[in-house]
């Protein structure tokens, strides 16, 4: 059964939803059957390339002032660490994603898509790692065994532009409005980090729908 998973590498409920989706695969009798996919989607595609303002500058701003900012990036912190993650956005950096989320659609024709995507999510919230910046995002991917002169080339160019904006695009057709979205077997959507116990009952759900339409 495939998992689709929209996310955004920016998004701190992403990386939180990611481990939830994992708790429930650790109870689920078919995780051997799941194969999982990343996909793409971008939070802010308003946010200038190049920009270097921290994370609680860009929501103070959207959000009613600096303390707002902080009690949102604060709680989201207490529930990730809830769940076994260490989140430092009091560090993290507002960039655009775009960029990284090319990278992303190269690694996954290197078997690594999975590796980078993930591994970008927590450079940005654990590592405070700037995902606008290609050099980081060179070294980030070709640590996840990605060859530096193919991530080079595409950043280069606009090579996987076209597939980042179709992936955003079925998302809104699939009916997301936010991320993370999980897409399950395409008959089951979850919306956001839900508990692992919605989890595990869509993917039962899920599943026995896939095999009955496979009869």
């Amino acid at each position: 059964m495939l998992i689709e998973v929209w996310s955004d590498f920016v998004c701190p409920w992403c990386y939180i939803g990611k481990r939830r989706l994992e708790s429930a695969l650790g109870e689920f009798e078919h995780a051997d059957d799941v194969e999982i996919v990343w996909r793409s989607y971008q939070l802010d595609p308003s946010v200038e390339a190049g920009t270097a303002e921290s994370l609680h500058e860009h929501m103070s701003r959207k959000f009613g002032g600096l303390d707002r900012a902080r009690e949102m990036t604060d709680r989201v912190t207490e529930i990730a660490a809830g769940d076994g993650l260490e989140y430092r956005l009091d560090r993290a950096r507002v960039a655009n994603t775009f960029d990284a989320h090319r990278v992303a659609h190269l690694a996954r024709e290197h078997g690594a898509g999975a590796a980078v995507h993930v591994g970008f999510m927590r450079a940005y919230v654990t590592d405070a790692e700037d995902l606008g910046d290609h050099e980081t995002l060179v070294r980030l991917a070709a640590e996840a065994g990605v060859p530096e002169d193919d991530i080079r080339r595409v950043l280069a160019g606009d090579a996987f532009g076209d597939e980042v904006r179709s992936e955003i695009g079925e998302a809104g057709r699939l009916g997301a409005s936010g991320v993370p979205f999980f897409v399950m077997g395409r008959t089951h959507g979850v919306a956001g980090a839900q508990p692992t116990e919605t989890f595990l009952g869509a993917l039962r759900e899920a599943y026995s729908r896939v095999g009955v339409a496979a009869r």
